[in-house]
């Protein structure tokens, strides 16, 4: 078994007997490998974002959350390289890093031949690369818009004007170019700003109460938008 295997069978015993724990001990003789090689494993699925935990005490050891991980998925190697073409197209909007992670984990519990079978697959397409380096931008306004915090935007018109603004941010619209909705404080109304034209963003400590905006309603860009959880469901 390589290390790969082993760190997917690894969540898959933890899974198995949770809540119960398992000690390093335990998993070292049940994977036939050293305490220090199964810490080691631990850490390095907590790193990559395993809810993972040690519980102490003689009876004690290490304990994965079942309510928030995945069971081994019956996810096909296309489906897989879908998820991960449809991921490139999200360079750039505010979310990202967070398709990145998502995918890592729909990876990291599929059965290894079915693993196996997309890495070939996905080898076998090539995309083309934005040679424009990712920015730290559509982090900071999602997380503004998370924790309702105001933002400071340093933002460019269609003449290239830069103007300092504050932003309470409301929400995304995306399309050809990824737009945040904001009540502008300078300008006492809901505005759209594209995400390519904000030259600088800064979250402030200041919150401000979500304002009664109905983004349906809004003809920012001329044009008709659906919301994401009716697009999917996310019941």
């Amino acid at each position: 078994m390589n290390r790969t295997e082993r760190l997917y069978a690894l969540v898959e015993e933890l899974r198995a007997v949770s809540p119960r724990p398992r000690s390093a001990r335990w998993l070292a003789e049940r994977f036939n490998v050293s305490t220090r090689t199964i810490e080691r494993d631990l850490s390095a699925l907590q790193q990559s974002g395993v809810p993972l935990y040690a519980e102490p005490g003689r009876s004690g050891g290490y304990v994965v959350d079942k309510d928030h991980t995945l069971p081994p998925l019956a996810i096909t190697p296309a489906e897989a390289a879908a998820l991960a073409v449809a991921l490139h197209k999200l360079a750039g909007t505010p979310f990202a890093a967070d398709a990145r992670s998502a995918l890592q984990k729909v990876l990291a519990v599929m059965p290894q031949r079915e693993r196996q079978s997309a890495r070939e697959l996905a080898a076998r397409v090539r995309l083309a690369v934005n040679p424009v380096r990712p920015s730290a931008l559509p982090h900071t306004l999602r997380e503004a818009l998370s924790t309702q915090r105001l933002l400071h935007l340093c933002y460019a018109d269609a003449q290239g004007e830069v103007t300092d603004l504050t932003v309470e941010p409301l929400g995304f619209l995306g399309g050809d170019h990824w737009y945040l909705i904001g009540w502008c404080r300078l300008r006492s109304a809901v505005r759209g700003f594209r995400l390519d034209r904000i030259r600088e963003a800064r979250a402030l400590e200041e919150t401000a109460d979500p304002r009664p905006v109905d983004l349906s309603e809004l003809d920012t860009l001329g044009r008709a938008f659906i919301a994401l959880d009716e697009l999917y469901s996310f019941a």
